[in-house]
């Protein structure tokens, strides 16, 4: 075999590597967005709290959040691929796990180590890309498989809608077993091996801080609603004070932020490396990029979950009906796909971006415009297909221009810090626009219900509403249609007030914007 051949031959292998990865990214992107659309029969399934149903989604994304920055340190250290194959396969018996869960804190803990399987998957596939592709093809791999999880994220809900109303929600999980066999062989057969040649090491105690701080911050204001932000409404079983523990819980985030900044500090002065690389944030695409990424991502993913809820629990749409609905935002981000390798390389990947934000915005602004509790189909479909355009921009070129200027050899540590910012994005979203939703649900529900309810009774009605998500109001129609039609609005109350939310967070994020378009020179 003459060395031309052998050159072709790793030419095709690396494009096949990419169509592989892309196949990896979508298996945890579709996962972390198909449980929204099953999260209604689960609830009836399971009988979970909407406390629980934060937790769902919340459990894998933290725990995803957390352990990105490790993660893509380690894939430097051991061998991108290997790590990768450990990765998926870890995924997929969680998957399977919480296809068998008899119980919502069973489902919990797998949706737990799910998050370690995708926090190994995301980071360790951008460093095989930026290990693989370089110069205008590294573009184009990070333009697919930005644009991957812009299209997955809406392709997810469809699927779920269609194995929870077909199947069972149980198969919104089972799926992920042929697909990850698959995935498995086909990193086997045609993925690269690479590795750092001097790899930074390990840091397990910034780790573990980094761990206390996100999960402290989340559980806070998830928790928050339940216990009582300053007095104690509802405490746990063990606590005894007046003061609820959330103040103490966020004095844990706040002094385990403290400890990791001088964790990391310290090391540094010993000549080691800390968790996240101070000198990669003095790269400006860097650091702008990473804030925009977690501004953005707050507003992206919160949403995705009080849409279904609302599609399912006000205006009475099955679960594929909502799958079917929310396809219009698929449609828009892989129309904008398309269009961004049209015009792409002449259009700063900077403008693609903002004009990506810019059409999320609108799109969310059209959403919340028109949700009311006989909104059509079609006018939602309109914001979600502008909404989807924007996700489509937004994200196939917000990767390349943060890890533009990364050198090789640091591209694990970067592209975990990159995934760790729009993870931690996605989890404040959910944590945030879910307190959002629900905390709204309750009180424009306690508003609208008619006086002639007794006051006990009307705090029941509240109670069984917001603590089920919703899915009690098809139940309470046939005690109360007054009591029903009030709870429909206020669910649409709710809704309309996080789509709106969610929009003020992504002008925050075009407005970060703005240092990007600076050009910044790649540290020697």
């Amino acid at each position: 075999m003459t060395s031309l051949d052998v050159g072709s031959r790793a030419h095709r292998l690396r494009w096949l590597g990419l169509l592989t990865i892309s196949l990896a990214v979508s298996l945890i992107i579709v996962d972390s967005t198909i449980v929204n659309v099953a999260i209604p029969s689960i609830v009836d399934d399971l009988a979970i709290t909407s406390t629980q149903v934060q937790w769902v989604q919340e459990s894998y994304t933290l725990v995803f959040a957390a352990l990105l920055l490790t993660f893509g340190t380690l894939a430097d250290r051991v061998g991108r691929k290997r790590l990768l194959i450990i990765g998926v396969a870890i995924f997929v018996i969680a998957s399977v796990v919480a296809a068998l869960a008899g119980s919502g804190e069973a489902l919990i803990a797998s949706r737990v180590v799910q998050g370690v399987g995708g926090a190994i998957i995301l980071p360790t596939t951008l460093s095989v890309l930026n290990a693989t592709f370089t110069g205008k093809e590294r573009g184009i791999a990070f333009a697919v498989w930005g644009s991957t999880i812009g299209g997955m994220a809406a392709v997810g809900p469809l699927l779920g809608g269609w194995l929870t109303e077909y199947f069972s929600w149980r198969w919104a999980f089972g799926i992920n077993l042929p697909l990850g066999l698959l995935i498995l062989v086909g990193i086997a057969l045609v993925v690269l091996e690479s590795r750092a040649e001097q790899p930074d090491p390990l840091d397990p105690v910034g780790a573990l801080l980094s761990i206390v701080v996100f999960g402290s911050l989340v559980f806070g204001l998830i928790e928050g609603r339940t216990f009582g932000w300053w007095l104690s409404d509802s405490p746990p079983d063990f606590w005894t004070f007046e003061v609820s523990p959330i103040p103490f819980v966020f004095a844990i985030t706040v002094v385990a932020l403290v400890g990791f900044i001088a964790w990391g500090a310290a090391r540094r002065r010993r000549g080691l490396p800390s968790m996240v690389a101070p000198d990669l944030f003095a790269i400006p695409s860097f650091r702008g990029g990473n804030i925009v990424a977690l501004i953005v991502a707050l507003g992206e993913f919160g949403i995705i979950l009080s849409l279904p809820l609302w599609l399912q629990n006000a205006l009475g749409y099955g679960a594929l009906g909502t799958g079917q609905v929310l396809l219009a935002l698929a449609v828009g981000a892989f129309l904008a796909s398309g269009l961004v390798g049209g015009f792409g390389s002449r259009v700063p990947a900077v403008w693609v971006v903002r004009l990506g934000i810019a059409l999320e915005i609108v799109g969310l602004v059209i959403v919340g415009s028109v949700i009311a509790v006989d909104t059509p189909w079609w006018a939602v479909c309109g914001g979600l297909l502008v909404y989807g355009l924007g996700v489509g921009f937004a994200t196939a070129q917000l990767t390349g221009l943060i890890l533009v200027d990364v050198p090789v050899a640091r591209s694990g540590a970067a592209s975990g810090t990159q995934s760790t910012a729009r993870q931690v994005g996605s989890a404040l979203g959910i944590a945030i626009l879910g307190t959002v939703l629900f905390t709204a649900l309750g009180s424009h529900l306690a508003d609208k219900l008619p006086d002639s309810i007794p006051e006990a009774t009307r705090e029941q009605i509240v109670d069984a509403v917001v603590g089920s998500a919703g899915s009690a109001i098809p139940g309470l129609e046939e005690q109360s249609p007054e009591a029903a039609h009030a709870a429909r609005e206020a669910f649409s109350d709710a809704t309309r007030l996080s789509a709106f939310t969610a929009a003020g967070f992504l002008a925050v994020g075009l407005a970060a914007t703005v240092p990007l378009g600076r050009r910044s020179r790649r540290p020697e």
